[in-house]
């Protein structure tokens, strides 16, 4: 690599040569430099990235993670990591020789975002602390496993403390027919809260959804896609996990609420999106329509969460709902066992009953003899 100055506006620039992985020689270069010492840093960060050698910074560690893992998952799931790296991580470790961090220093930078609140007096869910900090394992993992760091300090330091789950916030079935009576001054909102709410779909699957997805003969709509924009440019890839591939059979009232839906468009075509916005617009019509309705604001999501309320309540089983919902059983437990009730005493009483139905039997038995 060389370093240069660019007499023309008192800069510094590098130009660094280098083969890759393919033994292709490259060449790549950074300007703008104010100082050459500056310019000669970012130099020897290259090549230590090159070398793979840790003694280099944990900002130059992660560009070496992000090429490593980025093409690995999906751009929005990117994203979001990507946005946790660089607002909660970076800004305290970013400096830092990677090889130098401790554990102490993780747990530092832990109590950092403990003592954290908004304007309103709020602190991080635990939640959103424990993603943040797997995430940072995640990229401490990923030295030791491929570049020879000793340890993960930040599984050493320990995690974040689970907390109690929160109840997930739902409208009753009368609370949501009261805000879908708002909605019917436009259609496009109207029938999209009809599928989010009479299918729990999530909000990316139901803005993917085609014409072609929809069998309502069978009665039936096949979920196998979900939607986001990044950056202006709308993207369709595969949905959240695997298991939420599924076809979900839908009421006659909603089959028949769709097909009256889809003759609204000239000439749809198969591959027509029919709900061509954005999650933000569906924050918006939720947020109208609650206010008209005297409603308590939920969020787009929690209709999936009212959906399985009223399976609940309709006395469908976790493994039936997890099936619809297209997740797991027993996430469908831990995460809605606030709304079973009286599961407990139903439970209790079926076990009263067969003790005393063993009673009956030893006592018939005796009398037998």
């Amino acid at each position: 690599m060389s370093v240069y100055k660019d007499e023309k506006n008192g800069t510094w620039r590098c130009i660094y040569r280098y083969t890759n992985w393919k033994g292709e020689r490259k060449q790549t270069q950074k300007r703008g430099f104010r100082t050459k010492r500056e310019a000669q840093a970012w130099e020897r960060e290259e090549l230590l990235k090159q070398g793979a050698k840790l003694d280099m910074t944990f900002e130059s560690f992660y560009d070496i993670y992000s090429n490593n893992k980025k093409a690995r998952v999906k751009e929005s799931t990117w994203e979001i990591k990507g946005n946790l790296v660089r607002t909660k991580i970076l800004p305290y470790f970013g400096q830092r020789k990677i090889a130098e961090i401790t554990p102490k220093d993780v747990i530092a930078w832990q109590n950092e975002l403990l003592k954290y609140r908004d304007e309103k007096g709020k602190p991080y869910s635990g939640e959103y602390l424990r993603t943040i900090h797997a995430q940072l394992s995640a990229i401490f993992n990923h030295a030791v496993n491929f570049y020879n760091l000793p340890n993960n300090p930040a599984k050493r330091a320990g995690g974040f403390k689970a907390e109690k789950p929160k109840e997930v916030e739902i409208w009753t079935q009368e609370e949501y027919l009261r805000f879908s009576a708002t909605m019917m001054d436009k259609p496009r909102s109207f029938y999209a809260f009809e599928m989010l709410y009479w299918c729990g779909l999530r909000s990316g699957e139901l803005l993917a959804l085609t014409a072609s997805d929809f069998d309502l003969e069978a009665k039936t709509v096949k979920i196998s896609k979900t939607f986001h924009r990044s950056k202006g440019r709308d993207i369709i890839t595969s949905p959240k996990t695997v298991k939420s591939n599924r076809i979900i059979k839908m009421p006659l009232f909603l089959c028949e609420s769709m097909k009256e839906y889809m003759a609204m468009f000239y000439n749809l075509q198969p591959g027509e999106r029919i709900f061509p916005f954005t999650k933000s617009y569906l924050d918006h019509e939720l947020r109208r329509g609650a206010k008209e309705a005297g409603l308590k604001r939920i969020k787009v999501h929690a209709l999936r969460h009212s959906h399985v309320s009223l399976m609940i309540h309709m006395g469908f089983t976790p493994f039936e709902i997890a099936e619809r919902m297209g997740h797991e059983a027993e996430k469908i437990t831990l995460k809605y066992a606030h709304l079973f009730p009286d599961v407990q005493d139903k439970m209790a009483e079926r076990l009263e009953q067969e003790r005393m139905n063993m009673e009956k039997e030893d006592l018939y038995a005796k009398i037998q003899r």
